[in-house]
């Protein structure tokens, strides 16, 4: 018998409607019922931000624009002109994986496990994935509801919530990332699943968030110090020499965490908008060279990111970040992106590649970022090579000579060529404090109420008369 049945509750604004919910009469009574619980957790967790996870973490950059064809919808992200309703305005699916882990925080302490270790690995992944999705809450859209009990019942009180503060959804994560922690065996080296590494790199990812937009002071940028450091000195993890294998090698010891897609299980997510169709490409080029995909290419980084990937010649990420092909029986020059891929089979693209959220380098980068801000300049630059030497090939690319703002500069320039298309370069632009510098379409923007925040979906206000538009979409 399955561990899931079909539950469909509408709770209120949120609409989180059930479909692979555990009934509390019929289920939860053994450590399978858990077990089970988180790994329908992480189904939905992983489709929720298949998409969002682009849409929220860098589309808004301005180093995005329409591929072969647009979409308004695309366009709408790209030129940070969103309308309230937006497909990713509305957080349904957020929410939805929040009351699936407030489910198992809730049913899981008392259930009998044969082992304390096993129970408290359930409990941290539930911690983990409710600090996650809340941290993403509280910086797409500021004042949100802080809901921690279960859902089970349309019948329950609670279902039409107001926005809670954005203090209250940050210390939250806060809250859930140290109970993560506290939680999870020392010995659980998941790189699918929650592990001490991945809570400790969103400890650092939250704390520098924290500590540089939220004015959280030292003590978070301590805090996100210890994080990183517990990552760099963990042996399971490490910097591989080949940047273009960590792509291929979804096991490998730069991954900390990511989101598994298999074929036959879950495939697809954002990675397909960005291949080349196979129509357009002639037959003998298709996968020598060009990786073609399903359906039209949507969306393709601008002419100035693409430069700024290729600066230099010998730099072993370009290929991986894109790579350009002219079709001379076209006549036309197409290009596409190397992560992510997935596989082609019998003249089949399959996207099964597994979405990486954090790898070692975020934590090398993390660590130069939180030096720098420590007034370690030496060390935050002995970090940044450590970069630029798997980049470029050389050793002590960077100065110590380089003033701390250059630095910061520098780490901030790495990781637009390091992370491009990994969904973090949105909230990098922000926490280095250079979104309406750097964004063409922000530039003089900067009193516009909320405009680095999201609407909230006109459908949820529609439905919940306790809930108010962000300030600034209310118009």
């Amino acid at each position: 018998m399955s561990f899931f049945t079909l539950l469909t509750a509408c709770h209120g604004d949120l609409d989180i409607v059930q479909k692979s919910e555990v009934s509390a009469n019929s289920m939860w009574q053994d450590e399978g019922d858990a077990t089970s619980a988180i790994y329908g957790l992480y189904n939905r967790f992983r489709s929720t931000f298949e998409q969002g996870y682009m849409y929220w973490g860098e589309y808004r950059t301005g180093l995005w624009a329409d591929g072969l064809a647009g979409q308004t919808a695309r366009d709408q992200i790209y030129q940070n002109q969103i309308p309230t309703n937006h497909g990713y305005a509305n957080w349904t699916d957020l929410y939805t994986t929040i009351n699936q882990a407030n489910l198992i925080l809730k049913y899981t302490p008392e259930i009998e496990f044969v082992s304390e270790e096993t129970k408290n690995k359930v409990l941290a992944n539930a911690y983990f994935v409710r600090a996650f999705c809340y941290y993403w809450i509280g910086r797409i859209w500021g004042d949100a509801p802080v809901l921690l009990e279960g859902f089970e019942s349309d019948k329950q009180e609670g279902l039409f919530p107001g926005r809670d503060a954005a203090d209250l959804v940050f210390k939250q994560v806060g809250d859930d990332i140290n109970a993560a922690l506290i939680h999870m065996p020392a010995s659980v080296t998941d790189r699918k699943l929650a592990s001490q590494a991945s809570i400790n790199m969103l400890k650092a990812d939250y704390n520098l968030w924290m500590f540089k937009v939220r004015n959280g002071g030292d003590a978070a940028l301590n805090n996100a110090a210890t994080a990183v450091a517990a990552v760099l000195g963990n042996g399971n993890y490490s910097l591989v020499t080949d940047y273009s294998s960590i792509f291929k090698n979804e096991g490998g010891p730069e991954v900390i965490f990511a989101w598994s897609y298999l074929q036959d299980e879950h495939t697809s997510g954002a990675t397909n908008d960005w291949l080349v169709p196979s129509q357009y490409i002639s037959p003998e080029y298709i996968e020598n060279p060009v990786k073609v995909g399903s359906h039209q290419q949507w969306c393709f980084y601008t002419a100035d990111y693409k430069a700024l990937l290729s600066e230099y010649e010998n730099d072993r990420r370009t290929i991986v970040s894109f790579q350009t092909f002219f079709d001379d029986k076209k006549n036309g020059t197409f290009q596409w992106i190397n992560k992510y891929a997935g596989s082609w089979v019998s003249g089949t693209r399959i996207f099964d590649s597994d979405v990486i959220v954090y790898r070692y380098a975020d934590a090398v980068l993390f660590d130069a970022e939180i030096k720098n801000a420590k007034n370690d300049r030496n060390g935050a630059v002995t970090a940044l090579n450590k970069i630029a030497k798997r980049a470029y090939g050389v050793d002590s690319f960077y100065s110590n000579t380089l003033t701390a703002s250059e630095i910061d500069a520098l780490i901030l320039k790495e990781r637009m060529k390091e992370f491009a298309a990994e969904g973090k370069l949105w909230w990098d632009y922000i926490r280095f404090d250079v979104v309406f510098e750097k964004n063409p379409f922000l530039v003089g923007r900067e009193n516009e109420q909320n405009i680095l925040l999201w609407p909230v979906a006109q459908a949820s206000i529609n439905r919940n008369p306790n809930l108010n538009q962000t300030p600034g979409y209310d118009k």
